[in-house]
């Protein structure tokens, strides 16, 4: 199929045409931006400041945060304009540039969760082999290949989508570039798309989370062996943080794209999308430092350095 020429831009709908949600909402989403700027750029600093934190757990913590601002990024500065200045087209390309980051974004954070999972197992089940078995170079493979299955996976989906032919309308019920909201757009036949979509995104979630219940299978053996009170909660608060994460992110994205677009509900998408471009980029690092004793005395370091330069000048 060949790309239709008479739709060079699209425009959104957004979350409300309601006037008086408009500022309320820009305030709140501007304070959700800034709340997951902060949270995901200051974990990186932390992390990459303080030596202690220079392990497998918070290197893959740290490229989980540059992925959440990644993908928050991608979205949330174009809802926030849409708001403000009542800025809601995009252009066919920059579209596809979103549609292809928010993607890529995405499925790189589903395999870093996959990765910090195995690696919570290796250090459960078997912590006198873990640092031979979680050395830097397979840390960075792992990491690596996160990324390399993200890009291809956008690489994928975008392509597959914009192939399509869209000469009807232009006029997306969302409020960012999503495959099902631009999928129903077009005039062309979309059966191979959406199965793309199912067949592609089924595999990439149903991988990970195997990964996932296979690594939280053996910790859950393990833990129920352990005669020590203390070892159990060890083990227990290792995991919570990491747990969250997983339920959050693949909760909605199963939700959302593991149906076929004519049983969408765009309001309900559209609820469900704030939750996962938004929300879950802004509890990570939440999530990550509230049962985390290290990062938090890492934060407790750096504000009293930051305290006691302040009090010398």
């Amino acid at each position: 199929m060949k790309n239709s020429t008479e739709v060079t831009q699209f425009i959104f709908l957004g979350l409300t045409n309601d006037p008086e949600l408009q500022v309320p909402l820009f305030v709140i989403f501007t304070l959700i931006y800034l709340i997951t700027l902060i949270g995901n750029l200051g974990m990186i600093m932390l992390i990459l400041l303080d030596s202690r934190l220079h392990t497998p757990m918070y290197f893959f913590l740290s490229n989980l945060s540059l992925v959440d601002f990644g993908y928050s990024t991608a979205v949330t500065p174009k809802v926030m304009a849409g708001f403000l200045i009542k800025d809601k087209v995009i252009s066919y390309n920059a579209c596809a540039a979103q549609m292809f980051f928010f993607v890529a974004f995405a499925t790189v954070e589903s395999y870093l969760l996959a990765s910090m999972a195995y690696d919570r197992y290796a250090a459960v089940c078997k912590p006198l082999h873990y640092t031979t078995a979680m050395t830097t170079s397979m840390c960075a493979r792992l990491v690596i290949g996160s990324y390399v299955c993200g890009f291809l996976n956008a690489s994928i989906h975008t392509g597959d989508t914009f192939t399509l032919s869209f000469c009807d309308s232009n006029l997306v019920r969302h409020f960012f570039c999503d495959i099902p909201a631009i999928v129903v757009l077009s005039c062309s036949d979309r059966h191979i798309t959406e199965l793309v979509l199912i067949c592609v995104v089924s595999f990439n979630i149903f991988f990970a989370l195997l990964v996932i219940l296979i690594s939280y299978t053996f910790i859950f053996i393990t833990v129920l062996k352990m005669h020590s009170s203390a070892g159990y909660q060890k083990a227990l608060s290792t995991c919570a943080s990491h747990l969250t994460a997983v339920s959050i992110f693949y909760g909605t994205i199963i939700f959302m794209y593991l149906q076929p677009s004519s049983s969408h509900s765009m309001d309900t998408d559209k609820m469900a999308s704030v939750f996962y471009t938004m929300i879950i980029p802004m509890l990570n690092p939440v999530v990550y430092s509230l049962r985390n004793k290290e990062v938090k005395r890492a934060y407790e370091v750096v504000l009293e350095a930051k305290l006691s330069l302040g009090l010398q000048f």
